[in-house]
């Protein structure tokens, strides 16, 4: 059965940059209402210690990505899963979210796309071809996949690529 991206495209004023994933996990717990919501996924807890912030709600959520002028979507609008399964391996029929991202791209001037995998990035790469091309100005940046069951890296050293990589944070005055 084919399942719609629960959460949209966040765009905050000011885009500087966009973070990519590949489509959310199945949302166990109806607590987690934004991004990253399956409980499992690092990338809340990795990000707060990024940052050296609370990011206990949706509201703080989008505090930091709008004080980061980082828009935040997913390539993938619509897919199946076989097995049930929450791996990018076992996404299928994707529809990918074309309009968003590239209104996304077109109306801000962006520095820097992020992608959360090298799956995220491999799909960017393949089906947004013209817009790389049309945007040579914009730099692709692959951060290290916030699954738990991407073991090559520890959690630690996940979160000094993501320090090393991701935008300083500027607290608008």
């Amino acid at each position: 059965m084919a399942e719609n991206h629960p959460f949209g495209t966040f765009v905050p004023k000011n885009t500087k940059y966009l973070f990519l994933g590949s489509f959310t996990g199945k949302v166990e717990n109806p607590s987690y209402d934004w991004f990253y919501a399956n409980g499992r996924n690092q990338f809340w807890p990795m990000m707060e210690k990024v940052y050296e912030i609370d990011l206990s709600t949706k509201a703080k959520k989008q505090e930091l990505f709008t004080n980061l002028g980082m828009a935040i979507t997913d390539i993938i609008l619509t897919c199946e899963r076989r097995a049930n399964s929450n791996l990018d391996m076992n996404l299928i029929n994707m529809v990918f979210n074309t309009e968003a991202i590239e209104k996304v791209i077109k109306e801000n001037k962006l520095k820097v796309i992020y992608f959360s995998s090298r799956f995220a990035e491999k799909l960017f790469r393949k089906n947004f071809k013209i817009v790389i091309l049309e945007y040579p100005e914009i730099s692709l940046v692959t951060l290290p996949s916030p699954s738990p069951r991407y073991a090559a890296m520890t959690k630690v050293e996940k979160i000094k690529k993501y320090k090393d990589l991701l935008p300083k944070l500027r607290i608008r005055e």
